[in-house]
């Protein structure tokens, strides 16, 4: 089996976990668990950039970027309404630069976009569930 067939298998330890714990998961937690996974998917990118692997990154990145994408499709703009709007925008700004990352600014991308969602969730921890 080749490095791509096994990271297209392997499943996050955010996902695992969302698996495990199905049944008693709030959707704030949902949501939590979704940005894990985003960040999971970012640094095995960059472990990948700098093992050279650039086809391998490229495969990581997108899947970080589907779970951006349900993340920004689940944003309820009558609820949420400035904030869902911020979210939209950030969420859009990331999915962007990933899809502009390329071998030699994909480092720094990642970087960005690690520290942006990393910011994120820990204001999302902050809240009570």
């Amino acid at each position: 089996m080749s490095n791509a067939a096994i990271l297209s298998i392997e499943e996050t330890q955010a996902a695992a976990r969302m698996e495990e714990h199905a049944e008693q998961l709030t959707p704030h937690a949902v949501i939590q668990l979704l940005l894990d996974g985003a960040l999971e998917r970012l640094d095995q990118a960059a472990l990948q950039l700098r093992c050279g692997r650039e086809d391998e990154a490229g495969q990581l990145m997108h899947k970080a970027i589907g779970i951006i994408n349900g993340l920004r499709e689940s944003l309820d703009f009558d609820l949420g309404g400035e904030m869902a709007v911020r979210l939209d925008r950030l969420y859009g700004y990331v999915i962007q630069r990933l899809e502009e990352a390329e071998a030699d600014t994909g480092e720094f991308i990642l970087a960005e976009s690690s520290k942006m969602l990393t910011e994120l969730k820990s204001g999302w921890d902050a809240i009570e569930s």
